[in-house]
């Protein structure tokens, strides 16, 4: 669609007489969302649109900070340490009409927990959620958690009644190829719903008149049309054009290109997310490779080997244009429990080869590595730089790069013994990490530990960090266990992810680094 089609629109949505000014925002990135479901997947982008919807107890801003939402107030119950309390906002309505109640958040964090979720690690400690009244919730925990509001912050709510009546009680199951009603509709209380939906090719959205954050929030964009663009040239393309608006993830390369339009503005900053290799350790045979009867990526040499071949300094300037931060550990500076030492890379051919032979694989080996095209920014083209540095060690890399639709289900099936990820961290705290990544992979943690690694004693220490309200003691505990995913090579960080917001100069806007623009902050001048 081009600038004037949508100024046409513009000129035709401010005729009927809309209570705030009618901007249509054409928005594009690299992948769409995976699914509608906002309890089938932890995934950003699929989150970034779900926030557009749905809404959470209580949200980030475009600074990180805590804000309220559907809750106005949170705080543990004075007499009983192991409950928090949450007062609802009242007057709230769904996009159908229906109010919004204590009810539909019993509803929606039980479903949250159950076996399909994707978001369940992030309520492990939650026994109960009971509703005291209409606008009253408490959450029971297992012993004190001092960080639960830290975990709501992407656990939408849902409206029960519309829920039942249309059988999608049941989360989506993303890996057995499931598609369910809510992954195609929806029904919200937030700032904008859904009008259209082609996955893969665009999603509309309409302003919500009857949204409770009216005068709260600018709420100038009136319609939304979301496209992915996968190709990062015709993506380019499509904002100098003025095709659309506004681009999550300007291609580094043409970052100069972009600035220097009229019209056109670009804004960077650090994002909250690490890119990063994860390696299938566990077994003790893996498929992927040409070696029989073992795995080399069991041995912690071989990961060592690995983690002192990757150039991350080379990555950074020549395929990142600088538009990254070398890393050393795969939480960023942002995290309770980073620290600028464990974040310290070294790249050494010469003892990576030496601890390869001392592993007995001098002669190298091969192995598959599986890749993302569409989701973290230029991430193909760092798995095409990284296999020549493995190569210079003997690790014959033959890389899969596809779209992350088929690449994200090989990482939580066990589909992968060798494949990228990136994560980002919306509690700004360790234990979110070593939930989904260092604990053993069972029905409540773990779903995206791909490693095969299984600890008890650091397992007892993570799951310890959700009740541990001596704050001095719990971050002993943090340090304890980066030291035992620090020695045990359970991955290779990359880098730190620098974003890159292009936009007219017509939004007014700061970059999140969540990298999760939420577009009822979005002015339009």
């Amino acid at each position: 669609m081009t600038r004037l089609t949508g100024l046409a629109l513009a000129a035709l949505m401010a005729s009927t007489a809309l209570p705030v000014s009618a901007e249509t925002l054409r928005w594009a990135r690299a992948g769409d969302s995976l699914t509608l479901d906002p309890h089938a997947q932890n995934e950003g982008p699929t989150h970034t649109l779900a926030h557009q919807i749905y809404e959470p107890l209580i949200i980030r801003d475009m600074t990180g900070a805590f804000e309220a939402a559907l809750a106005t107030d949170w705080a543990p119950k004075a007499d009983d340490p192991n409950v928090w309390v949450f007062t609802l906002r009242q007057g709230v309505k769904y996009h159908d009409g229906a109010d919004f109640t204590a009810e539909d958040v019993v509803f929606s964090i039980n479903r949250a927990k159950s076996d399909n979720s994707r978001m369940k690690e992030l309520l492990s400690s939650v026994v109960e959620v009971r509703a005291v009244d209409d606008h009253t919730v408490e959450f029971v925990t297992d012993g004190p958690n001092p960080i639960l509001p830290s975990n709501l912050t992407n656990l939408f709510i849902m409206d029960k009644g519309w829920t039942e009546a249309n059988g999608a009680v049941e989360v989506q199951n993303m890996d057995a190829g499931e598609s369910t009603f809510a992954a195609t509709n929806t029904n919200g209380t937030g700032a904008y719903k859904l009008v259209s939906r082609e996955p893969d090719v665009k999603t509309v959205l309409t302003r919500n008149e009857d949204y409770w954050g009216k005068g709260q929030f600018p709420l100038e964009v009136s319609e939304i049309v979301y496209t992915p663009i996968q190709n990062a040239a015709t993506r380019v393309a499509a904002i100098l054009s003025g095709e659309v608006d506004f681009i999550q993830d300007v291609p580094v390369q043409d970052l100069a290109r972009v600035a220097a339009t009229d019209g056109l503005v670009v804004k960077t900053a650090p994002q909250n997310r690490v890119i990063f290799f994860g390696m299938n350790l566990g077994p003790d045979d893996i498929a992927n490779d040409n070696v029989e009867g073992k795995n080399p990526l069991s041995d912690v040499r071989v990961r060592r080997a690995m983690n002192l071949a990757l150039n991350r300094d080379a990555i950074r300037q020549v395929v990142m244009r600088g538009q990254s931060q070398p890393a050393g550990m795969i939480a960023p500076p942002f995290v309770n429990g980073w620290t600028e030492e464990m974040d310290k890379a070294e790249t050494d051919v010469a003892q990576a080869k030496a601890l390869m032979a001392e592993a007995g694989y001098g002669d190298g080996f091969s192995i598959q590595l599986d890749c993302p095209n569409d989701r973290y920014i230029n991430d193909e083209a760092i798995c095409q730089a990284a296999v020549g540095m493995f190569g210079q060690i003997g690790v014959k890399v033959n890389l899969n790069a596809q779209s992350k639709a088929q690449h994200f289900p090989l990482i939580s099936s066990g589909g992968t013994d060798f494949y990228m990820l990136g994560w980002g961290v919306p509690t700004y705290d360790s234990e979110y990490i070593f939930n989904f990544l260092a604990h053993t992979r069972t029905d409540q943690r773990g779903s995206w530990n791909g490693t095969g690694y299984s600890n008890p004693e650091l397992d007892a220490k993570i799951v310890s960090l959700s009740s541990e309200t001596d704050l001095d003691k719990r971050n002993a505990t943090i340090a304890e266990i980066w030291q035992v995913v620090q020695d045990e090579v359970l991955y290779l960080p990359i880098h730190h992810q620098v974003l890159n917001w292009g936009m007219t100069d017509k939004i007014g806007i700061e970059v999140s680094p969540e990298d999760d623009p939420k577009i009822k902050y979005f002015s339009m001048k």
